[in-house]
């Protein structure tokens, strides 16, 4: 059994993990019936485990949406996509592997798939660049959304990701441009597309594939312009008060359905995706297929005008001023 990375906030439950493993060794060394007690202690664990997820800082979310055992795009991709072919390569300069995509069929539905791509460890992490694009990657990812679009094909993405790569030679290479030009031209495609963000993200990075009819999100997942640490440290000059920053800047899924940017939060097993992953691959399919199902229902003008209209209403809000107590917009 492959161990588990726990995050500061579970070290509760350490204790309670070694008994049950201890409990486990003992019924495989001997003939001794411990069910009952393996079957208090689950329980015990799973509850408290439930407590502490439940009661999450936006700060802690964030470690969450960071796991490293967390599912991925192409985990997600096997759990529940047949006939998966990876289309590589810009038909430019390169083909950058922060950022996967291909046909793939979801209950026969064939579908166009694209998302960040982070690694497991640190050898592979620096291949995948920790999931942050270059311009290569956005390229590549709007030549898979016009074969797509020129197909029919609905598309699917998977946002995870810190942001886009700002190195220099991102930036000489037109960073900024191929992240401008994907918002611009997913506003006019012909087909549906449904956004789940999955884990992290992160700014203009995300914007880069999330401009979609639908915008899911886990509900363990972040969602922000910035990250916390870079909040902290441009309005107070000091990092460390990553955690304020983080309450402020309205990132888990509550917030954000609350303020109309995502479409629907999708509930997570206790402890998050990375301890029942094949739990929460089911749940992202059965919601992707349902918001897919209101899709296929629309004609593509339709499609066209209410993405743009999701898109411009956000932002919008009311505030009372202090002078006069009326509401302003």
């Amino acid at each position: 059994m492959a161990r588990r990375y726990l995050l500061e906030f579970e070290k509760p439950l350490v204790e309670l993990e070694k008994q049950i493993e201890q409990i486990r060794e003992l019924a495989r060394d001997s003939e001794v019936d411990v069910s009952q007690q393996l079957l208090q202690l689950e329980t015990l664990a799973a509850r408290r485990r439930e407590e502490i997820f439940k009661a999450l800082t936006p700060s802690e979310k964030i470690q969450v949406a960071r796991h490293p055992q967390r599912p991925s795009t192409l985990d997600f991709i096997q759990m529940f996509c047949d006939d998966w072919i990876e289309l590589h390569g810009d038909r430019n300069s390169s083909d950058d592997s922060a950022l996967v995509g291909g046909i793939a069929s979801i209950e026969d539905i064939p579908v166009m798939l694209i998302g960040q791509q982070k690694g497991r460890d640190t050898k592979e992490n620096v291949a995948r660049n920790f999931g942050m694009a270059k311009p290569g990657g956005y390229r590549k990812a709007l030549r898979l959304m016009n074969h797509a679009d020129r197909f029919k094909l609905p598309i699917i993405s998977f946002i995870d990701t810190p942001g886009a790569y700002a190195g220099l030679l991102a930036e000489e290479q037109g960073q900024g441009e191929a992240i401008a030009v994907n918002l611009r031209e997913m506003f006019r495609l012909k087909v549906p597309i449904i956004a789940t963000v999955i884990g992290e993200g992160g700014s203009g990075g995300a914007l880069g594939i999330g401009v979609a009819d639908r915008l899911l999100m886990f509900e363990h997942s972040v969602y922000t312009v910035a990250s916390p640490e870079a909040c902290a440290s441009i309005l107070w000059r000091d990092a460390g008060k990553a955690p304020e920053a983080a309450s402020a800047l309205k990132i888990t899924g509550s917030d954000l359905l609350s303020l109309g940017i995502v479409d629907e939060v999708i509930k997570e097993p206790a402890g998050g995706n990375n301890w029942a992953p094949l739990q929460s691959g089911e749940a992202l399919k059965n919601t992707i297929l349902k918001h897919l199902d209101e899709l296929s229902k629309l004609d593509f003008n339709s499609l066209r005008d209410n993405r743009y209209k999701k898109f411009r209403e956000i932002g919008s809000f009311l505030e009372t001023s202090s002078h006069e107590g009326n509401l302003i917009k």
